[in-house]
């Protein structure tokens, strides 16, 4: 039964050897990513005192994308949608505290603006 050809099992061609500069390296690096692991260990007398394992995975952001990592996205940090979702979320909350207090205290029969209304948003400091 013949064995099936490895793609990557071939004799050198010819010639000079290829060469490839370093644009090419990080275009082939980005496109198909890469991962880097590493575990650091520290004992004494046979007592583990650190472990620090590492993992590194250097891709473009297609390449990450597509192998389900997309954790910068909804950082607020890193991302101007995900920071105006968190700020949008905080106002929404904290009205409906606003909302909550107002509703606790006694009516004075004042003219005072309720939470929700535009009131008060073009003031000067």
């Amino acid at each position: 039964m013949p064995a099936t050809a490895d793609p990557y099992d071939h004799p050198p061609e010819p010639g000079p050897p290829r060469t490839a500069n370093l644009a090419d390296i990080l275009e082939r690096v980005l496109d198909k990513g890469i991962v880097i692991a590493g575990d650091i260990r520290i004992d004494l007398l046979d007592i583990e005192l650190l472990t620090i394992r590492l993992r590194l995975f250097v891709s473009s952001v297609d390449t990450a994308k597509r192998a389900g990592i997309d954790w910068w996205e909804a950082d607020p940090s890193l991302s101007a949608r995900a920071a105006g979702d968190a700020l949008a979320e905080e106002n929404r909350v904290l009205r409906e505290r606003l909302a909550e207090v107002e509703a606790a205290l006694p009516s004075t029969g004042s003219s005072a603006p309720r939470a929700g209304s535009h009131a008060g948003k073009g003031r000067t400091r």
